[in-house]
């Protein structure tokens, strides 16, 4: 009785310093809908999944839905060492160890990064995946000859961010949003969602998904691949078709209008593009 109530002690007092146990993945996950197939639902940057209500709406008579917030943004728990690598493998090993067979991965901005990393590492684990405007590597739009750094140091970044005053943080969000939103509605929403974010979390995975570079390693990618992509990216069509050009199964579509929030800002036409892609074998 005594070991009993002492490891019960001592796991509760783990949990509380570290936010976690040992087996937890770094995100939070919600289960909705009763289908045979399964969609994977990967927010991006900072964001809540109730990024994907609408779409866990829309879906959720024919898919079951599996829907992630990553730990750390939008008042989830933050877990011990946030970076790219540890949560493409913790969203994989949640995949085995639930026997998910076969999802469909569908991730927005990081989320999509994410997506490709998972479905180029592990293509017998996937049936698809859709990319919501995200890039293999997002320095290279403006930098092509870009190169990831190893083992990159992102105390400054974080050092920085996280002695922002409450005021100038929320002045930064509501600065920078606007141009990644154009519905007003949601705008206050997404906002949010930053400020909410744990400030550790949300300059280390700022600094680390910059030094991210998928461009090599989508070629590995063998499962469809849908990519949605913001209207204004139609400008830089030659440099994204580059970026993408190793992921043979990618079939690129550009939204008519809106930013970076493709489903909010055009609606209709993502919802289209989706049940198409979903509805295809």
């Amino acid at each position: 009785m005594k070991n009993t109530l002492f490891s019960s002690i001592f796991l509760l007092i783990i949990t509380q310093t570290f936010g976690q146990t040992i087996s937890d993945y770094p995100f939070e996950v919600e289960k909705s809908g009763n289908g045979n197939r399964t969609i994977v639902l990967i927010p991006g940057f900072a964001c809540s999944g109730e990024v994907w209500a609408e779409t866990k709406s829309v879906y959720g008579k024919d898919f079951t839905c599996y829907t992630l917030t990553m730990a750390g943004f939008a008042d989830a728990e933050p877990s011990l060492n946030p970076n790219f690598e540890n949560w493409k493998t913790g969203i994989t090993n949640f995949i085995k160890e639930k026997n998910i067979e076969k999802p469909i991965l569908i991730g927005h901005s990081m989320g999509g990064g994410l997506a490709m990393a998972i479905a180029a590492d592990y293509p017998e684990l996937i049936e698809k995946i859709v990319v919501v405007d995200a890039l293999p590597c997002l320095q290279a739009l403006m930098n092509p000859n870009f190169k990831q750094q190893e083992n990159i140091d992102c105390s400054a970044t974080v050092n920085q961010i996280k002695h922002l005053t409450e005021e100038q943080f929320l002045q930064m969000q509501k600065m920078s949003m606007p141009q990644l939103i154009q519905n007003t509605e949601m705008l206050e929403t997404v906002v949010n969602w930053s400020l909410q974010s744990d400030r550790q979390t949300f300059a280390k995975m700022y600094c680390d998904f910059s030094n991210t570079d998928l461009r090599e390693k989508i070629a590995a990618v063998k499962c469809p691949t849908l990519v949605l992509l913001e209207s204004n990216f139609k400008n830089f069509k030659s440099a994204i078709e580059e970026q993408y050009k190793n992921l043979e199964s990618a079939n690129l579509q550009y939204a008519n209008k809106g930013l970076h929030f493709i489903m909010y800002d055009d609606k209709e036409w993502y919802f289209e593009q989706l049940s198409n892609f979903l509805a295809n074998d």
